[in-house]
């Protein structure tokens, strides 16, 4: 399954968010979109699940356009982790996960759709979980029970925006872990939304960087996350080291925006 977006500009009103962005995404791969407050990550995301309707461009999965297919039909293919999952309706673990099941079973399940929903759980080693209600678990276990929930939709895209933000540093490298290694053992693909930007670079085959909506740089980890970059997108200087060939960033200090350095952090 290949995704494509072609010169996607979306606003609100007179507001433009995103302006021309382009992109391709191949099978087993996991792309990273990372940029500042307001770059227009989550925005790209929902106009790849069809949340948002782009104004210009066109978005496509294996040639097709994603605003001919039918909303069922599309919950085959992209799996969507949303940012916050909000309210929940009082349910099981399990039934909530069962719920990804939807778009393949109708309503009836089956014995092969809850081993499914089991195996899933695993992966993500909230089994214990099964029977507990959603609204009573907290917020990090919540957030693996919906990605649970989007694998067991077993789509072709994982679509995630901000995946690991209700999350502590080791559920963040178990959920990371979990998803990186689904991608690569089902052939599918996954684009993630990411703050994180160690995250981001350990994670994803590919990087895209926007920066007002636009796409500032792509590539690989290496090729996007270089103290340059930091420093026109962010506004912060940075050292850019190198773990086992990924970069990873030890921030130093911020910037003001005509370049100079911030008086706040002269000290360190």
């Amino acid at each position: 399954m290949k995704l494509k977006i072609k010169e996607v500009e979306f606003g609100y009103t007179s507001v433009p968010i995103l302006k021309g962005v382009c992109l391709e995404l191949a099978q087993s791969e996991m792309l990273g979109i990372v940029g500042p407050n307001g770059a227009g990550k989550s925005t790209l995301i929902r106009c790849i699940n069809r949340i948002l309707a782009p104004q210009k461009g066109s978005i496509l999965l294996d040639e097709r356009e994603i605003k001919e297919m039918r909303r069922m039909e599309l919950a085959k293919k992209l799996g969507y982790i949303p940012q916050t999952a909000g309210h929940a309706f009082p349910a099981t673990v399990f039934d909530t996960v069962l719920m990804g099941r939807r778009p393949h079973i109708g309503w009836r399940s089956s014995e092969k759709d809850e081993e499914k929903v089991l195996d899933v759980l695993q992966i993500l080693n909230i089994e214990d979980l099964a029977m507990h209600d959603i609204n009573e678990i907290s917020g990090g276990q919540q957030q693996k029970v919906f990605i649970a929930r989007a694998l067991a939709q077993e789509p072709d895209v994982l679509l995630l925006d901000e995946p690991t933000s209700n999350l502590d540093i080791r559920h963040q490298l178990d959920v990371m872990g979990a998803i990186k290694n689904l991608v690569r053992a089902k052939e599918i693909s996954a684009i993630m939304a990411i703050h994180d930007l160690n995250l981001g670079s350990r994670y994803s085959d590919k990087m895209v960087m926007l920066n007002g909506g636009s796409i500032f740089a792509a590539g690989n980890p290496s090729s996007v996350l270089n103290p340059e970059n930091l420093k026109q997108v962010y506004g912060v200087v940075a050292v850019v080291k190198n773990e086992s060939g990924r970069p990873y960033i030890v921030p130093i200090r911020s910037m003001e925006p005509n370049g100079d350095e911030n008086e706040n952090n002269r000290r360190f």
